[in-house]
């Protein structure tokens, strides 16, 4: 269960944030409105949230969840794997110590993202992708073997962040969408699979028995519901643009 979750207001400098989505230019006003919107569904699912102030130096600080990796032991800052985003872990390393006594810290050449790593029980999957290189993936698995964790590592082929493609909703229940739908690594689980079309939608967020699902992907949302969760739906479109997800907007623990 978690209780609380860490986010950042979105800056006017947003607009000059990394991309590959030829969605447009992200319109600041309504990114506002649908990050309170965010805001208001983590409050829904329990969680007490703490809003970090805007920080213009960084277009992609919104993205906290690519700045650390909170675990029930410590906390682990990462190291993003674009020189653009280095310096956004401070701030965040920071309010950590609030929170946690034992904090880690990926260190170079390492390169990690919060974004490529899926929490499963006490196994932690870690995406190896265009942000994340195996040195920083073998400096996690290091640390959290140290506190009593296992992990392993995935390459990707297409996806940006291993979460772009999976969201473990618990339960064994794993969403699924485009590389990994058919990967062998996770046959175990109750896989609910993402059709091509409604591939964004892959990465939801499982809060205290609640799925958050982005607006507008009614076969995912569905299918979410029919697997016995409630659902909250939010518009991200703004942040997709940015090639960002619902996971990306907070860091949850």
């Amino acid at each position: 269960m978690f209780k609380r979750a860490i986010v950042r207001q979105p800056s006017k400098n947003l607009v000059n944030g990394i991309t590959s989505a030829n969605l447009g230019i992200p319109d600041y006003n309504e990114a506002i409105a649908q990050h309170k919107q965010y805001i208001n569904a983590l409050l829904k699912c329990g969680l007490k949230v703490n809003i970090l102030k805007t920080d213009e130096k960084f277009p992609d600080s919104i993205f906290v969840e690519d700045t650390a990796l909170l675990t029930p032991k410590c906390a682990i800052i990462m190291k993003p794997g674009k020189k653009s985003r280095k310096g956004e872990t401070e701030a965040i390393a920071n309010l950590l110590q609030t929170y946690y006594s034992k904090i880690e810290e990926i260190n170079s050449p390492g390169t990690i993202e919060g974004g490529d790593i899926m929490m499963v029980g006490n196994h932690y999957y870690i995406g190896l992708s265009e942000r994340t290189n195996e040195e920083g993936a073998n400096q996690l698995i290091k640390i959290l073997i140290n506190y009593g964790f296992t992990a392993s590592n995935i390459k990707l082929k297409n996806m940006l962040h291993l979460k772009t493609g999976l969201a473990y909703l618990e339960n064994n229940n794993l969403l699924t969408a485009g590389e990994f739908i058919n990967n062998k690594t996770f046959s175990k689980f109750n896989r609910i699979v993402v059709t091509e079309e409604e591939n964004y939608a892959a990465n939801c967020i499982w809060i205290n028995d609640t799925v958050i699902v982005p607006e507008g992907f009614l076969r995912v949302k569905s299918k979410i519901e029919q697997a016995g969760y409630k659902t909250i739906s939010v518009d991200v479109s703004e942040f997709r643009k940015l090639d960002g997800g619902l996971s990306c907007l907070s860091l949850r623990f």
